[in-house]
């Protein structure tokens, strides 16, 4: 593999100063959403007292969730010895922190009292595993930071192997953490199963490559730079396995309940249920999310570029499909207090079939200047530094290729 220079991305054209200020307005306006809902009170959401995690919680968990992701690429590189993965791992590793930054700043802002922030992390219980997070963010953003640091530092290249071992790790870590948040909750149906953690790992190789898949393309579209098929055959190649690998914890999380007494209610209601998290289910998450994909990638299809895009952008739909059936769905389902016992209804709803969400503007706004602020995260740290391979030709970033062209 021929040597890979790094460049910055342009940053005096009207392109890019357009692009800033449209998602620094989208910034302002979530901002006044959270002001809004700060001001007069949480009742002006669609949450409830049953629905306690709304619309910005899908946001934040799924670009929590694909930040752990992101960094996977970079970790192909350096942990597994790919070379043709070594290039991308300082823009891998600056959308793995842009993600991230996004998904907790949605989270913060939804708590309705942000500043009590302060008491969680300054007075802590190891018992919860809220707690445990606030370390696993916080070290994921350090670790990052060095190994960043250690990939673009000429003097300090000698340890950026340890860097990104140390930050492979940390990140199974952080989704484990993130997956036991509901793989812990055991009063409700839809939660309590160890298989939570390996499921949010898996969602988070296939997320965190799709946005990646569609960052690369799009930054090498606006800089003009080439972009070779080699590489985005591989990523492409990756990303299937990587669905599959979800939908298959996906099928064995279902099976398991389905085996258990205690989870067939939750499990018809999700299935064959009334509401519209059957369709989201098995449309959104299933169909669109999973079979779509897998089609466009391991046929003639998946050599098209746009197709390529399409396919990733059907997971990313997948995956917030799947994140607004696990967080609000299963909030949505009672909560068994008395089994088998009748519950005669009251003002709470205490007898309901099942809970109805319907999210407010303001969650809708905020959940998106989430994604703004990755956005904008990730184009200004491509802008100040060098992040991007000047080029990734089939020539430069293909060890084989030389092999190739001879034969």
């Amino acid at each position: 593999m021929s040597k890979v220079n790094y460049t910055s991305l342009e940053a005096n054209s009207k392109g890019f100063y357009g692009l800033m200020g449209v998602l620094a307005a989208v910034i302002l306006v979530a901002l006044g959403a959270v002001y809004y809902m700060e001001h007069n009170g949480h009742w002006v959401t669609g949450m409830n007292n049953q629905i306690v995690w709304g619309l910005p919680h899908v946001f934040a968990i799924f670009l929590i969730v694909a930040a752990s992701g992101a960094l996977n690429v970079a970790s192909i590189g350096t942990v597994f010895g790919k070379a043709i993965y070594k290039p991308l791992g300082r823009l891998s590793s600056l959308l793995a922190l842009a993600l991230l930054t996004g998904g907790l700043l949605v989270l913060v802002l939804d708590l309705g009292r942000p500043d009590r922030l302060i008491v969680a992390m300054t007075y802590y219980n190891f018992k919860s595993i809220f707690a445990w997070n606030i370390f696993l963010y916080t070290g994921f953003f350090g670790i990052v930071a060095v190994y960043i640091w250690f990939m673009m530092e000429r003097k300090m290249n000698k340890y950026y192997k340890v860097a990104g071992y140390a930050a492979f790790v940390w990140r199974l870590i952080l989704t484990t953490g993130t997956g036991s948040i509901f793989g812990f909750l055991v009063a409700r149906s839809a939660y309590d199963a160890a298989i939570m953690a390996p499921l949010f790992i898996a969602l988070s190789f296939s997320l965190g490559m799709a946005c990646f898949i569609l960052f690369l393309m799009a930054t090498y579209k606006w800089s003009e730079k080439e972009l070779g098929d080699a590489i985005l055959r591989r990523l492409k190649n990756v990303l299937g396995i990587f669905v599959a690998a979800a939908f298959y914890f996906v099928l064995a999380y279902h099976l398991t309940n389905l085996y258990a007494t205690e989870h067939h209610g939750f499990e018809a209601f999700l299935l064959t249920g009334p509401s519209g998290h059957t369709p989201l289910f098995w449309v959104g998450q299933i169909l669109i999310g999973t079979v779509a994909p897998l089609l466009i990638f391991y046929t003639k299809m998946g050599e098209s570029r746009s197709a390529i895009a399409v396919g990733s952008a059907l997971v990313i739909i997948g995956g917030f499909a799947q994140f607004t059936t696990i967080i609000i769905g299963g909030q949505a389902y009672p909560m068994p207090i008395f089994p088998d016992y009748e519950v005669i209804s009251s003002s709470f709803g205490d007898a309901a079939k099942y809970y109805a969400y319907t999210p407010s503007l303001p969650e809708i706004v905020l959940g998106i200047g989430g994604v703004a602020i990755a956005i904008l995260i990730f184009v200004f740290g491509c802008a100040v530094l060098r992040f991007l391979p000047d080029s990734l030709a089939d020539k430069v970033a293909d060890p084989h290729y030389k092999a190739e062209s001879s034969a």
